[in-house]
């Protein structure tokens, strides 16, 4: 196992965020002061041989135990102080939408989301937690009635349960569970209510969000990530995994005068243009019907940094593309500063759930 940490940065007691991603685990333990949020201590626990990684089931699908040793790994070496946890829940152990609905009172609300929700959530609704939220009003019109957008979350009993397990065998307490996608509009976004999009690029997958006024509004799953990017570089360079994805890190979409260069590049287009293309649709489809239009898209993930990947989808977009920074709003001490841009996009959903905590 590799692992990126840099000690008790401060000396004090926060709460953690935990990311169970599918390429590694990160923690992010912040604490507020003052206003203001602190970086007290970070870790990321990932596969050190990239093989294995690639060519195995994603973190999620570990045993529990390894999940578990991870975690205590992380903790023992980063010097975390810390019991309290908000654990992340990934975008594919929930099921999400957005539903627009006549507004009688709450009461009625309260009945007719649960025969909505079976046409959305696939799996038996005694097997979920189910939860919502009103996101939009719009008035009536004549003698119509009002308008609600709903957010509605589930996620399944089963997964819940899961997660409570690894937190306390790893000696955690586990204070709430928060989305992904909430995590990452809290850590980018903050207060900008305007129409931003959110393209997460992970190990095996990448998700692609749309976020209005705070919250989010379409996400979409795509069975594109990292892991496959990596291995297109090993097929076109005829070299083994890790070569690929130390290629792929160092190298990029940067071109020269070298053929090695222009290969790895050559190798990655096909699968970036459909990441560029998957995110333009849906970006697209929020925006039909719609008088707002996405300005802006951020790149979070362990690909976000990687050399030209930015440039090359703005140049697909035509829109403003930049990768996100998920400590835009956090004091971190200045010996973190060589690294914090490589930091900010793989850790922005461990920092966002924690931010969540700390609010309270």
């Amino acid at each position: 196992m590799a692992f990126s940490l840099f000690g008790n940065l401060l000396g004090k007691k926060g709460v953690i965020g935990l990311d169970i991603g599918t390429a590694s685990i990160k923690l992010v333990e912040l604490a507020h002061d003052g206003g203001r949020f602190n970086l007290l201590n970070y870790g990321i626990f990932e596969l050190s041989n990239q093989e294995e990684a690639i060519e195995t089931s994603h973190a999620g699908k570990l045993p529990e135990e390894n999940i578990v040793a991870g975690i205590k790994e992380l903790l023992t070496r980063a010097n975390i102080k810390s019991k309290k946890v908000i654990a992340s829940v990934p975008s594919f152990s929930t099921f999400s939408t957005v539903l627009s609905m006549s507004y009688l009172s709450e009461k009625d609300l309260a009945k007719t989301i649960p025969l909505e929700a079976k046409k959305y959530i696939p799996i038996p609704l005694e097997e979920v937690d189910m939860d919502w939220t009103i996101i939009d009003t719009k008035p009536a019109t004549g003698q119509g009635t009002p308008v609600v957008d709903v957010f509605l979350v589930a996620m399944a009993k089963a997964e819940k349960e899961k997660y409570k397990r690894i937190i306390q065998a790893a000696g955690l307490e586990l204070i709430s569970f928060d989305l992904e996608s909430i995590g990452l509009i809290r850590s980018l976004l903050g207060n900008d209510l305007s129409p931003m999009a959110v393209v997460n690029i992970g190990g095996r997958s990448s998700s692609i969000m749309v976020v209005d006024r705070g919250y989010e509004r379409i996400n979409h799953n795509y069975e594109i990530g990292g892991f496959e990017i990596t291995r297109s570089i090993a097929r076109s360079m005829g070299v083994n995994l890790a070569r690929a994805e130390e290629l792929k890190r160092s190298m990029g979409l940067l071109q020269d005068n070298k053929g090695g260069t222009k290969i790895v590049s050559e190798a990655m287009r096909s699968l970036l243009d459909m990441i560029a293309f998957e995110t333009q649709k849906t970006i697209t489809n929020y925006e039909t019907g719609k008088t707002i239009k996405v300005q802006k898209v951020f790149l979070v993930g362990g690909m976000a940094n990687m050399p030209g990947l930015a440039d090359y989808i703005k140049g697909k977009l035509q829109i403003d593309v930049s990768v996100g920074n998920a400590f835009a709003r956090v004091v971190f001490t200045p010996k973190l500063q060589p690294i914090i841009a490589e930091l900010a996009p793989t850790l922005a959903i461990a920092t966002g759930v924690a931010m969540r905590e700390v609010n309270i």
